[in-house]
């Protein structure tokens, strides 16, 4: 009996000095932050980083002494795992967020170290969800297929699910994306004579904003097939079935010659390898005098390559076979692999990080409903980092909102170009 407590001991006193270790290696990573401030409370004690008085502070407050393991052997994802098993809080998750994207070569240190170990693991779960065919409607209803009733609960009355445009201050969250969707139209300088391809349907208001208010006839396909029946009722209560063809299919398998293309934040889901595809298949769909509107979230130029690289938090936990591309990057395939030309892009990220600070609030306001529709308080906290942790990145343009306005060679080069300058 002695034999066995005495292991015991030794071997307690191992673990808590492993613990020990990791969590001093963590604080002198946090050591190292120059941007913004960053509290962090555990128990009695209180370190203090970066710069006193900064215009971002951010506080943290330790429940769990695992948060110190997992944050040093899995990096920024270790630190989300952590959040969403509650082993820290934070009174203003996104300032947290803010303070370490302002200090990406600290971020970058704590994927380094003994979270090298992981990486393989992390990148061999992340290939099982490349983009094929089968995997991208596999990882779509990941996402979009987790019940049409979650969306309504924080989506405005559009349910848009993507960057409004808030052109007055006053804007409420559903006028923002209405303007969105005018803004869009008029770009493509939509007429009734006009035959719209939008690749990526969400809940279907785009299509019917087209058709409604433009009077063009629109096709759109989406791989969910919880927006896919969403979409149809929607289409059926309007009556709008006359003007609008619901698909349910994949953009590489789409046919036939369309005036103008729309895709809104879909472009996040084709994955890297398979942006050439993307972008060659809606050169292919579109008529000699096309026009084609992109919304794509993008990322800063500088970092493209390290992310193409690596699986982040959205990858892990949210987007399966998520990617985001940089502008650079879809230009230059535009430019190598279509014969379409920019004529006219925006960007306008800030709105996207008001979009998601609006979704937020409805979120936590309708925690209640959530959780009588089965969803537990892990796939909230799941979700609230990750609407903050893009409030985060937007805030500190790590990450953007971009619209494109690509054309085909016989495309008449409108007037209405310079109208929409930000």
């Amino acid at each position: 009996m002695k034999n066995i407590s005495s292991s015991f001991s030794a071997s307690l006193g191992t673990h808590n000095l492993t613990s020990a270790l990791l969590r001093r290696g963590v604080l002198h990573q946090l050591a190292g932050l120059r941007n913004g401030q960053l509290v962090v409370n555990e128990g009695k004690e209180r370190h203090v980083f970066g710069k006193a008085g900064a215009l971002i502070q951010g506080e943290i407050h330790v429940r769990d002494s695992a948060v110190w393991g997992m944050v040093a052997s899995h990096g920024s994802i270790g630190a989300g795992e952590a959040f969403i098993q509650g082993y820290w809080t934070s009174p203003d998750l996104t300032a947290v967020v803010r303070v370490f994207v302002s200090n990406l070569d600290v971020l970058d240190a704590m994927e380094g170290g003994i979270a090298r170990l992981a990486r393989p693991l992390i990148h061999g779960l992340h290939w099982l969800n490349r983009n094929t065919r089968q995997g991208s409607r596999k990882n779509i209803a990941a996402h979009y297929d987790l019940g049409n009733q979650l969306f309504e609960q924080f989506l405005d009355p559009t349910m848009m699910y993507s960057a409004a445009q808030f052109l007055n201050e006053n804007d409420s969250l559903e006028q923002a994306q209405r303007n969105k969707l005018d803004r869009i139209c008029q770009k493509l300088s939509l007429k009734p004579e006009d035959h719209l391809l939008e690749i990526g349907t969400g809940w279907g208001s785009m299509a019917i904003h087209a058709a409604q208010h433009y009077g063009c006839r629109v096709t759109t396909t989406t791989l969910s097939r919880e927006q896919f029946a969403y979409t149809e009722q929607r289409l059926i209560q309007l009556g709008l079935q006359d003007r609008v063809t619901l698909l349910l299919e994949d953009y590489r398998d789409l046919t036939g010659q369309y005036d103008k293309l729309v895709s809104i934040e879909m472009i996040e889901a084709v994955g890297h390898r398979f942006l050439p595809t993307y972008f060659k298949q809606c050169s292919h769909l579109l008529k000699s005098n096309g026009l084609m509107l992109l919304q794509a979230i993008t990322i800063r130029e500088q970092r493209y390559e390290q992310a193409r690289r690596n699986v982040d938090f959205i990858q892990r936990y949210i987007f399966p076979g998520g990617a985001l591309p940089s502008v650079h990057k879809m230009l230059e395939i535009v430019g190598s692999d279509t014969d379409m030309n920019l004529l006219h892009m925006e960007d306008f990220g800030l709105h996207y990080a008001r979009t998601l600070r609006l979704w937020h609030d409805n979120f936590r306001n309708a925690h209640s409903s959530l959780l009588d529709l089965g969803y537990d308080e892990y796939f909230l906290r799941l979700w609230e980092f990750y609407l903050c942790y893009c409030e985060g990145g937007f805030l500190e343009r790590t990450i953007g909102t971009a619209q494109l306005l690509l054309a085909k060679p016989d495309a008449l080069r409108a007037p209405l170009l310079g109208r929409f300058d930000a």
